[in-house]
C-alpha cells in the first residue's frame, strides 16, 4: 500500500494522462493552429494563450489529483485481493497493516505529485500544440513530442518530489 500511494499510483496515472490528455490537447491546439483558428482569435482581440491554455491547465491541476486518489484506492483494493486470495493474509490483517503503515505524508505526497503531474501534462500539451509546425506532419510531430517530453518530465518530477518530500 505504501508503494502504491507513494510511487506507483501517481506515476501510472501521470503517464496515462500524458498518453491520453497531453496527446489530445496538443493535437487539438496544433490543429487549431494549422487551420488558422488561433489567428482568428488574435484577430478578435482574444489572447489565445489565456483562452486556450488556462482552462486546460486548471482542469489538469484540479482533476489529476482526483484520478491519482482513485488509482491509489483501486491499487490498494488490488493488493487486498492478492494478499487475501493468493498469499493467505486475513482481511483484517491486511486492512490493519494498511491503516497502520500509511501516514498522512504518504497520502499528501500522492496528491502533491498528482497536482504537479497534471500541471506538467497540460502545460506540455498546450506548449507543443501552440508551437506546432504547419500541416498534418506538424500536428503529428507536436503530439509525439508532447507525449515524450511529458513522460520524461513526469518521471523526473517524481524523483525530485520524492526526494524533497521524504527528506523533510
Amino acid at each position: 500500500a505504501i508503494g502504491m500511494v507513494r510511487e506507483l499510483g501517481p506515476v501510472l496515472v501521470g503517464l496515462m494522462v500524458a498518453a491520453r490528455v497531453t496527446a489530445a490537447i496538443s493535437a487539438e491546439i496544433a490543429t487549431m493552429k494549422v487551420t488558422e483558428q488561433i489567428d482568428a482569435l488574435i484577430t478578435l482581440s482574444t489572447d489565445p494563450m489565456r483562452y486556450l491554455t488556462v482552462p486546460r491547465v486548471l482542469a489538469g491541476i484540479l482533476v489529476v489529483p482526483l484520478l491519482v486518489a482513485i488509482g491509489d484506492i483501486i491499487g490498494i483494493m488490488g493488493g487486498y485481493g492478492v494478499a487475501t486470495g493468493s498469499l493467505g493474509f486475513s482481511p483484517a490483517a491486511y486492512l490493519r497493516n494498511t491503516v497502520n503503515f500509511l501516514e498522512p505524508l504518504d497520502i499528501a505526497s500522492s496528491l502533491i505529485k498528482g497536482t504537479a503531474f497534471g500541471l506538467i501534462a497540460t502545460t506540455m500539451g498546450c506548449y507543443f500544440g501552440i508551437n506546432a509546425g504547419r500541416g498534418a506532419r506538424g500536428v503529428g510531430r507536436a503530439t509525439k513530442s508532447a507525449v515524450e517530453a511529458t513522460a520524461v518530465l513526469i518521471l523526473a518530477a517524481n524523483f525530485a518530489l520524492t526526494a524533497v518530500i521524504f527528506s523533510l
